[in-house]
């Protein structure tokens, strides 16, 4: 295969020998998910340990499409531009009815941006950049692999675990559970607690592809296409990406009535592939058959045990809404989670990751069920409607609107949210913050880099921003001043933000109030609000 997968060493815990002192937090799955979440609370200096009953990374590309906000949420983390050096970096995508091109998409044409709309990188290799950063803080990371959680109680004030290892079980407490443990989540399973939702009665084969000649033909940039009735598959359809190491991704609709495990074979995918790229060497590299989910929890906080990524809620691949998804999941709960731990907020605090996500979740769901449902028609009425809006989308603007193969993933606007204060602004409260090149005394930055993981004040008007304890500032053309200051180096800054008013980020870069004047008493409520207070 294309990638080594090195198992990671096992060590006995301590809890075999003597009773450990009970931790802070354990977060039980060591894939993307889980192991940003325990970077995220190293960061803010809360300790976890980290159970998964494995000792290797994901076997196969699996979440592949990494999105500009989820970059930028890693670039906090640690891994950001290790992703961006490794990955395909893509931002055109193209859909075809049989043969022929219908509509073409940028999804970022402005500039200005540390990061692009979109990569391409195995989850197999954003878990090993999580791995090396959480080694980073080895007192503060407790990584424990082939540690099987195989009970746990929640006793109101900590929850309880019975954690299986090949050298025997222990016991372990903590204060906080979080469950990362994917879409079969174990933890899910011994809780009774369903996923409620729609599952497709199509199936779907996921190849990858290691092959020198590039399938895209003349196209020497990376692209996303994407085939309504492909000529290679009649009848169906097709997506194509390409990964690093001559990776390709190819995603081919068998329908309902397919066996996934007579389709899930060399014999029967070596044909299907030939059909695509022809006489060009390939090597099948991983594949899988999937049938497709969109499904939440009711709830994905539970008292002492909070669900997150693939355990609180699953969506089909066409949108790339799984992985960052749950990547915005650890962004919401981290600060949260920390603040409540530090003393610094309620645990009612924890109430807004429920009311976020759920909305999040919702909103990637039926985004996601959408695109599912315009690509695999349920009644003739459906696909006659489909097969007309491609006819006419090569011709007429209006119809490309209506053409969905994935809305790819954007952050969810939390406009509604309990701890936003509303305010009109040209990015008004609930938004994620839109980055710009900055330029300060040491040299150039970015907004994303110097605002994220605390709460800040930022403001191109002259008014100076004024010291409240727990709030950082940040001046945008503003004279030096005892906070840091930056030039607005491209006017991006202006473009996006506006001169006229002052904007308070929270530490996950949602912007959480704005004010027309640098008023002490407002800014003091708003912050407090964002930090759970009611009143």
């Amino acid at each position: 295969m294309a990638y080594d997968y090195t198992p990671f060493p096992y060590t006995p815990p301590p809890g075999l020998t003597h009773a450990e002192p009970r931790h802070r937090v354990v977060i039980v799955g060591a894939g993307p998910i889980g192991l940003a979440m325990a970077v995220d609370l190293a960061l803010q200096g809360i300790a976890t340990v980290v159970l998964d009953d494995n000792n290797v990374v994901s076997v196969g590309s699996r979440a592949i499409c990494w999105a500009k906000r989820s970059l930028e949420i890693c670039d906090r983390l640690g891994i950001g531009e290790r992703m961006l050096a490794k990955g395909v970096t893509w931002k055109v995508g193209r859909n075809f009815h049989k043969g022929d091109q219908v509509y073409a998409f940028d999804l970022q044409p402005d500039m200005g941006f540390k990061y692009p709309a979109f990569i391409n990188l195995q989850q197999y290799y954003v878990e090993q950049y999580l791995i090396d950063r959480a080694r980073e803080f080895s007192d503060l990371i407790d990584l424990r692999f082939l540690n099987k959680v195989i009970a746990h109680t929640d006793c109101g004030d900590h929850v309880k675990l019975e954690v299986s290892t090949p050298d025997g079980d222990y016991p372990l407490e903590a204060e906080y559970y979080i469950a990362c443990d994917g879409a079969g989540s174990p933890t899910r399973e011994r809780m009774q607690l369903a996923l409620d939702g729609q599952t497709f009665d199509e199936n779907f084969l996921i190849v990858d592809v290691e092959m020198e000649t590039s399938p895209f033909g003349d196209h020497t940039t990376p692209e996303r296409w994407f085939w309504f009735a492909p000529p290679f598959h009649s009848g169906q359809s097709a997506l194509l990406h390409k990964q690093p190491d001559n990776i390709y991704r190819i995603d081919l609709q068998l329908g309902p009535d397919t066996d996934p495990k007579e389709e899930a074979t060399e014999a029967k995918v070596r044909p299907r592939i030939t059909a695509i790229v022809g006489d060009a060497p390939f090597r099948i590299d991983w594949m899988s058959v999937y049938r497709f989910r969109c499904a939440r929890l009711n709830r994905f906080v539970h008292n002492r045990v909070i669900f997150a990524g693939d355990s609180a809620h699953v969506v089909s691949p066409f949108g790339a809404r799984g992985g960052n998804g749950g990547i915005q999941d650890v962004d919401n709960l981290g600060w949260k989670l920390a603040l409540v731990l530090q003393g610094k907020a309620s645990p009612a605090l924890l109430e807004s990751y429920n009311e976020e996500r759920v909305e999040a979740a919702d909103e990637n769901m039926f985004n996601s069920a959408c695109a599912t449902n315009f690509m695999t028609p349920r009644s003739s009425i459906e696909r006659l409607f489909r097969d007309q809006v491609l006819a006419l989308a090569a011709r007429h603007p209006f119809a490309r609107k209506l053409i969905n193969s994935g809305r790819l993933s954007q952050p969810c606007v939390l406009s509604g949210s309990s701890l936003q204060t509303s305010g009109p602004a040209p990015l008004s409260p609930g938004h994620a913050l839109l980055d710009a090149p900055l330029t300060g005394r040491a040299g150039p930055a970015w907004l994303v880099t110097e605002t994220q993981g605390r709460f800040t004040l930022v403001t191109a008007n002259d008014q100076p921003l004024p010291d409240i304890t727990g709030i950082e500032r940040i001046g945008i053309d503003q004279a030096e001043s005892c906070y840091p200051c930056f030039a607005d180096s491209e006017g991006c800054f202006k473009a996006r933000y506006g001169t006229a008013h002052i904007y308070l980020f929270r530490p996950d870069g949602h912007v959480c109030a704005v004010f027309d004047t640098p008023d002490v008493d407002a800014i003091v409520t708003a912050h407090n609000r964002a930090m759970g207070a009611t009143q």
